[in-house]
């Protein structure tokens, strides 16, 4: 990585936007949650399959939330394997819906989630190393 500052910003922004989010005293979705219910009826009315519900939703906010800890696991360690960038993604999860089971009770500890959060680092790593591969060979002719 030629400058790391960037890349360092990056990742102080979204570890400290994931601590808050892993560590808020209540559920993030408290606050929509009827909202969320009434778009969920109102697009189910319009055909929307009954499968995405709360639990659809709720698992690709969580896959979605952690597809950036994979991209920033894996623009400074490109020659390292996809399933050692992954544990880095099953770690911080783990340390996340630990925090939650300890110390907050307001909050629900998943395996579920701990499932989809590794997902998310897996897609963002698999991102990362297709564009990576893709752009290498534009940016070796310019």
């Amino acid at each position: 990585m030629k400058n790391p500052l960037p890349w360092r910003i990056a990742v102080t922004a979204y570890l400290a936007g994931l601590a808050l989010v892993g560590f808020w005293p209540t559920p993030v979705d408290k606050p929509i949650l009827g909202t969320l219910s009434r778009v969920l009826k109102y697009v189910h009315r319009l055909g929307v399959p009954d499968w995405i519900d709360y639990h659809f939703i709720e698992a690709s906010a969580n896959v979605a939330m952690f597809i950036p800890l994979g991209i920033l696991a894996a623009l400074p360690l490109p020659t390292k394997p996809w399933w050692y960038l992954a544990a880095i993604g099953l770690l911080a999860s783990l340390c996340m819906e630990f925090g939650q089971l300890v110390f907050i009770s307001a909050r629900f500890s998943s395996l579920v989630d701990v499932v989809t959060n590794t997902c998310g680092a897996v897609i963002g790593i698999a991102s990362a190393r297709l564009l990576a591969r893709i752009g290498a060979p534009k940016l070796a002719k310019t």
